[in-house]
Order: C-alpha cells, then structure tokens, then sequence
C-alpha cells in the first residue's frame, strides 16, 4: 500500500484532497499541518493529524499543497528527509520552473494541475453545472515528470486523478509548457481581458443600459463567440462584426502582447508567485 504525505492538509486545496484520499483502500493518508490551529481543523474533519517529520520519513510520496510563497522553505526542510525513491508532488509549475524544488538525484518531481472544469460540458446535475472548480463536475488536468523513473508518472497521473477527480484527460506535458499555461495564458492574459469585459459591461450600465439587460446581452454573446472561435459551432462573425473587432483589437491590445510568452517573462512571472517581489531575471 503506498504511504502519502498530504502537506497543507487544512488548506484550501489541501481539505479537498484529503476529502479524497481519507478513505481510499489503495493509499495510507498522514496528514499534516504547521501549527495547532490548522491542526485542529483537520480533527473537527474528522482527520488525525501526523507530526511532518514522521510523516515524510515514512511516506511513499509527499503532496506539497502548499503556498508557492512556502514551497521553496518547505521543500528544503522536508526533502533531505525523504527516503530514497520517494515521488514528490506539486500543484503549480512555478515552484519548479523557478528552481525552488531542491536537487536530489534518487527522488522524483511530478506536477500536476487541473483544468477546471470546461464551459462547454455534458453535465445535466444541478451541483455538476455550477461545479467551477472541479470534484463535483468532471474535468482535464495537466501532468509533468521533472524527474525520475517512467513509472513514478504511471504513479503520479493515478494519484493526480484522484485528487482532482472525476477527471477525463491527463494531458502530459513539460512544465515548461505548463508555466506557458500558467501563469501566461491563463492569468497574464486571460484574466485581465475578461476584467475589461466586465469593466465595459460596468461601463455600458453606467451609460443607461439596464443591468440585467446588459447582463443578460453580454453572456448570451459570449457563449457564442466563444462556440465560434474555439470550435464547438460552425459558423461565422459577420463582416460587421469582423471589422468592429479589428478595430476593437487595434484600440484595445498593444502590438507586442505576445511578449508575455517570452521565457524571460514568464520566468519573472513565476519568482514574482515564489518570491513575492518584483524579480530581476538575468538573461
């Protein structure tokens, strides 16, 4: 039976694991936490807590669900103590591609993340569809082994689809692909485009349009666009609505934004998430 050490247990994503992994026949759960607090919240979960050095020195495999802030401290107390073999598990790219995880040859480093649920699903329960986050509604998650044996990944993608089960697709990937992910794709860029779509959306009430009718006009509109330029409906913007978006484009976005792909810029971005501050990245 393979032995798992679940850091962060109390945390937010930490309480979801350990959800999960409390009853499964297949692993042996230790949970732990940092301090008498925390600790209490995973008892009124109904889970015992174990000391972190009894913990690491017995597990089969260690889950750092954790704050990127703490995972490079973390990790360079815990991982001297692992025994040889041990497969490690992160939940975000940044503390690897930024160099946080401590060298060790005869352990491995597996990262995974999940998807989240998709915007166009099959799901017909009430929970399921207003499932955001996933363990309800099912969802993809994204893996990468950093290092060790092929069958640490076979090891980790199980575990990895347990924790964010149900899921559908484990995509494997480098984790250099997957800070391209994250924090490029998804938070550099994505959020802040749809933060001046609700700002516009703030902007047009503010000019008459009623709320729920601007409301109502904008998410109807998205869901099409987003069937349309994603794939999932064959059809076309009309030419009307082709030149208004060029035009939207070229008052809207600057000429280089693809300069955030850049690995100079996605490497700042991820010691900004591990270090808190504005990094100088050498290049």
């Amino acid at each position: 039976m393979t032995t798992i050490a679940l850091l962060g247990a109390a945390g937010k994503i930490g309480s979801r694991i350990a959800k999960l992994l409390k009853d499964d026949p297949a692993y042996t759960a230790l949970f732990v936490e940092a301090n008498p607090v925390s600790e209490q919240r995973l008892r009124d979960a109904g889970l015992t807590p174990t000391p972190r050095d009894e913990a690491v020195q017995h597990a089969d495999v260690v889950i750092l669900a954790v704050p990127d802030l703490f995972i490079g401290q973390i990790a360079g107390e815990v991982v001297p103590q692992l025994k040889s073999s041990t497969l490690v598990i992160g939940l975000d790219p940044a503390a690897p591609h930024s160099g946080k995880l401590p060298e060790r040859a005869d352990i491995s480093y597996f990262i995974t993340h999940p998807c989240h649920p998709p915007v166009y699903n099959d799901e017909t329960d009430e929970k399921a569809r207003t499932d955001y986050f996933g363990g309800i509604a099912k969802q993809n998650i994204v893996c990468a082994l950093t290092q060790g044996p092929e069958a640490h990944y076979a090891l980790g993608e199980s575990i990895a689809r347990k924790m964010f089960a149900p899921v559908m697709n484990a995509h494997r990937i480098t984790v250099e692909q997957m800070a391209i992910l994250e924090p490029a794709l998804v938070e550099t860029i994505t959020i802040p485009l749809i933060m001046v779509i609700r700002e516009a959306m703030d902007e047009a009430i503010k000019r008459g349009v009623p709320p729920e009718a601007a409301r109502d006009f904008l998410l109807g509109h998205i869901n099409i666009d987003i069937a349309i330029l994603f794939g999932f409906l064959n059809a076309q913007f009309s030419d009307g609505a082709k030149l208004a978006a060029q035009r939207g484009m070229e008052q809207i976005i600057k000429p280089d934004w693809k300069q955030i792909f850049e690995p100079d810029n996605i490497m700042r971005e991820v010691r900004i998430i591990t270090e808190g501050v504005q990094a100088n990245v050498q290049k």
